[in-house]
């Protein structure tokens, strides 16, 4: 697949709901109800931007494509810390 040049704030939503997601994989932390709360206003965030009505967003792999971009910026940027 090209890549697709997605706007840096769709990239930036998946990369917080990747966050939030791991977040939640560890029981016991507090907070468990905000952190559901907000994958859940992550993820309506992540469906329904308006990237997804363009004809790069409409491919059947781009939400795929987003979530490896997501994960490879997130690792390059836990890197560089």
């Amino acid at each position: 697949m090209e890549p697709t040049a997605f706007p840096q704030d769709l990239v930036q939503a998946q990369r917080d709901w990747i966050r939030t997601y791991e977040a939640l994989a560890h029981p016991g932390l507090p907070h468990n109800t905000a952190l559901r709360q907000r994958l859940l206003e992550l993820s309506a965030q992540i469906w329904w931007h308006p990237f997804f009505a363009t004809g790069a967003g409409r491919a059947p792999t781009a939400r795929v494509e987003l979530r490896r971009l997501a994960r490879e910026r997130g690792q390059r940027t836990a890197r560089a810390s």
